[in-house]
C-alpha cells in the first residue's frame, strides 16, 4: 500500500474548504485539524495521508485554493502504513491507479538534480579523467566507473522537464550546465592526456593503434541511437517510478562522459577523425535524451491521466 503524508499550513479562511476537500475524498485517512497552531506562515495546521495514487487530483484541487501560495503545502513519503481501511479503498477504488507516479514528487526530484552547484562541474572532470585512463589503458570497467561518477544526466532530464514546462530559465541553467561542464572535463581530459603523451606514459598497444575501448566510443551508428532512446525511455520511467536500481543501469549505458573524454584523449595525441567521431557521439545522446525524455514525461502524463479518467467514470458508475 502506497500512501504519501501531507502537511498544510491554511489561512483560517481557506481551511474550511481545504479539510472539506480532504474530508470528502474516500482515498484521504487519518485527517486532523490543529486551528490557529501554525507559524510562519501563521494559520491552521492540517495533516492527513492520502494513498499515493489519489494524490495528483487531491494536490490538483488543493493547488487550485491557491494553499500552496497562500500557506503551505509538504509531502513526505510513507515507509510502512497498516490500515484496513485504507487498503480496501486502494483495491475498491484506485485499481491501476494505485501504481501512478505522484508527479510533484517527481518534479521535486528531476529539479533537486537540476541544481549545480560546483560539485556537479568536479564530477564532470573527475569523471572524463576516470574516462581518459579507461580509453588509454583499454579498460572496460573505469569507462564504466566514468559514467556511474557522471551526473550529466540530472541535468539533461531537468531541461527535459524545462522543455515540457515551457520554463526557458530551466532550460537555459540546464544547457548553461552541459556546455560548461562538458567543456571543462574536455578540456581536463586533454590537459591529462598531454601530460600522458609528453611522459610517454601510454601503453604500448595504445601507441600502435590497438584501441578497442575507444573505437566503441568514437564510432557512432545506428546501434548508439538506439540505446540512447532505450536509456531515456528507462530513466524518465525509473524517476516516475523512483526506480533507482534502473537509474544507475541508465548512467551506464549512455556514451556521454566517455565520449568526452575520448575527445580529449584524441586531441592530444592528434587523432582527430577520433575526436569528430567522440563529438558527434556526445551530441548525439545529449539530443535523443533530452528529446526522448520530453516525449516521455508528456506520454506519461497522458497516459496516467487517462487512467484516473477511466477509474473515475468506473467509479461513477
Amino acid at each position: 500500500m502506497d500512501m504519501i503524508h501531507l502537511r498544510l499550513v491554511s489561512p483560517t479562511e481557506l481551511t474550511s474548504r481545504a479539510v472539506g476537500l480532504l474530508a470528502d475524498d474516500r482515498c484521504v485517512f487519518n485527517l486532523v485539524v490543529l486551528p490557529e497552531q501554525a507559524r510562519n506562515p501563521d494559520g491552521d495546521a492540517v495533516e492527513c495521508d492520502i494513498l499515493a495514487g489519489a494524490a495528483n487530483g487531491v494536490l490538483r484541487r488543493l493547488r487550485e485554493l491557491e494553499l500552496d501560495r497562500r500557506g503551505s503545502i509538504v509531502i513526505e513519503p510513507v515507509e510502512m502504513a497498516f490500515s484496513g481501511a485504507a487498503a480496501q479503498a486502494e483495491q475498491q477504488q484506485l485499481g491501476a491507479l494505485s501504481h501512478a507516479p505522484v508527479w510533484e514528487e517527481v518534479e521535486a526530484r528531476i529539479r533537486a538534480e537540476g541544481t549545480y552547484l560546483p560539485s556537479f562541474y568536479v564530477y564532470l572532470v573527475i569523471a572524463g579523467i576516470i574516462g581518459a585512463v579507461g580509453i588509454i589503458t583499454n579498460s572496460q570497467i573505469l569507462i564504466v566507473a566514468a559514467m556511474v561518477v557522471g551526473p550529466e544526466y540530472g541535468a539533461i532530464t531537468s531541461v527535459a522537464l524545462g522543455i515540457d514546462r515551457g520554463n526557458g530559465t530551466r532550460i537555459r541553467q540546464g544547457l548553461f550546465a552541459l556546455t560548461a561542464g562538458f567543456l571543462l572535463a574536455i578540456a581536463a581530459t586533454l590537459l591529462f592526456s598531454w601530460a600522458v603523451r609528453g611522459l610517454d606514459l601510454q601503453p604500448e598497444l595504445f601507441t600502435l593503434g590497438i584501441r578497442p575501448v575507444s573505437s566503441l566510443i568514437d564510432a557512432p551508428n545506428f546501434f548508439s541511437v538506439v540505446v540512447a532512446v532505450l536509456a531515456g525511455i528507462v530513466g524518465i520511467v525509473s524517476l516516475t517510478q523512483a526506480r533507482t536500481s534502473a537509474l544507475l543501469g541508465v548512467f551506464i549505458s549512455v556514451t556521454t562522459i566517455p565520449a568526452a573524454a575520448d575527445i580529449g584523449v584524441s586531441w592530444a595525441f592528434s587523432n582527430w577523425s577520433e575526436a569528430r567521431g567522440s563529438l558527434v557521439q556526445l551530441l548525439l545522446n545529449i539530443v535523443l535524451l533530452v528529446v526522448v525524455g520530453v516525449l516521455m514525461i508528456k506520454f506519461q502524463r497522458a497516459l496516467w491521466r487517462r487512467i484516473s479518467l477511466r477509474s473515475e467514470r468506473s467509479g461513477a458508475g
